[in-house]
Formats: structure tokens, C-alpha cells, sequence
């Protein structure tokens, strides 16, 4: 039990440098590198999400004032690994709110959210 403890206070020791914080109702969290991004943009970020045996799918979405888009991918429970780096292209020039769910088979167990900015590119002001 007191190596579990030590582990496990390693792992929280690493995340937290890493940025990537959790608890025990959080079971997903969205780590970046900015706030703010040049148009068209590319937005990589690393989800964390807590292995759990009902966890079936992780959906990712860049939802923004004139672009949206999404992915998601399947989930193995308590087999999955913990980190998943997901990448969004080309964005265009908005706010825009970053999203992960962590859905079992019948509703959304975990959500986490970030915002960011893209400015710049051609539909900005004094334009390309």
C-alpha cells in the first residue's frame, strides 16, 4: 500500500508540473500550449483522462464562432492509456472553445473546456 501511495503521489507530482491537474469527480483534463494562435491555425493539445472501466469514447471538439469540428475516438475502460494528443488544423479566425467528453455507453461521464483565440488571416481586419 505505501508504494500505491508513493506512485500515486509521483503521478500527481509529474502531471502538475506537466500542467495536467486531476481529482477524483474530474476524470478529464485539456492541456495547451497558449490561449492565442495566428489564422489558420493549429491547435495541439494533450487529454488527460482517468482510466475507468465505463469509459468508452473520448470526443474532442474545437467549437468556434464561424468553424466548427470534431473527432472522437474509442476508449478501452480501464485498459486505455491516459494520454492522447489530439490536433486541429487550419482553424480560422474566431474564439473559439475546446472540449473533451469522456462518454460511457449512455451519457457523457466528464467534460473539460478551454478557450482560445485565433486572430489574423483573411477575414480580419486590415486582412491578407
Amino acid at each position: 500500500m505505501a508504494r500505491f501511495i508513493r506512485c500515486t503521489a509521483l503521478i500527481a507530482s509529474i502531471l502538475a508540473f506537466a500542467g495536467i491537474t486531476s481529482s477524483a469527480k474530474d476524470n478529464v483534463q485539456i492541456r495547451i500550449s497558449g490561449r492565442y494562435y495566428s489564422a489558420p491555425a493549429t491547435v495541439q493539445m494533450v487529454v488527460a483522462v482517468e482510466p475507468d472501466s465505463q469509459n468508452r469514447t473520448l470526443r474532442v471538439e474545437a467549437d468556434g464562432d464561424n468553424m466548427y469540428t470534431s473527432t472522437e475516438m474509442p476508449l478501452a475502460g480501464d485498459r486505455e492509456q491516459r494520454l492522447h494528443t489530439i490536433q486541429f488544423k487550419d482553424l480560422s479566425s474566431g474564439e473559439y472553445t475546446l472540449r473533451a467528453q469522456v462518454l460511457s455507453n449512455s451519457d457523457v461521464r466528464s467534460q473539460a473546456e478551454q478557450h482560445i483565440m485565433v486572430t489574423g488571416g483573411p477575414d480580419s481586419e486590415g486582412g491578407w
